[in-house]
């Protein structure tokens, strides 16, 4: 679906992934090349490959507990084969200390910006996430 919604429907199963632990249908959604970038916004600090934004998602949402993520104010451009979406992201859930069995609520803002390329299906090729400081 070359549209506005499949560009978001792309988005969104990246992080439905992420939320239901299907790290294998995370890596689907993206592109495995060498023209894959991600800059996030939790350290380790840096740009990375494809393989290593999943396996530091997976680092990430095992220490969440009761994770939950919204999307807003999404805006999306598609020209031709690629497509940008920039949006707010909200992430909501507990940090969870396994050592000391104590947590830490998580409520984060971030501006995000994916850009997407057409193969058969939406593909994100770029994801940047900055958290908003409160």
């Amino acid at each position: 679906m070359r549209s506005d919604a499949g560009v978001m429907q792309c988005v969104s199963s990246f992080f439905e992934s992420g939320k239901a632990g299907d790290f294998a249908a995370m890596k689907e959604l993206l592109v495995d090349g060498p023209e894959f970038s991600c800059f996030g916004d939790v350290p380790p600090f840096g740009m990375h490959d494809a393989q290593t934004t999943v396996v530091l998602e997976e680092m990430r949402l095992s220490a969440i507990s009761d994770y939950d993520y919204k999307i807003s104010e999404e805006r999306v451009s598609v020209t031709g084969d690629s497509a940008v979406a920039a949006f707010k992201l909200r992430q909501t859930g507990m940090l969870v200390d396994n050592k000391t069995f104590s947590g830490k609520i998580l409520d984060t803002e971030s501006r995000a910006t994916f850009v997407l390329v057409w193969r058969d299906a939406w593909k994100i090729v770029h994801i940047h996430i900055s958290q908003v400081m409160q």
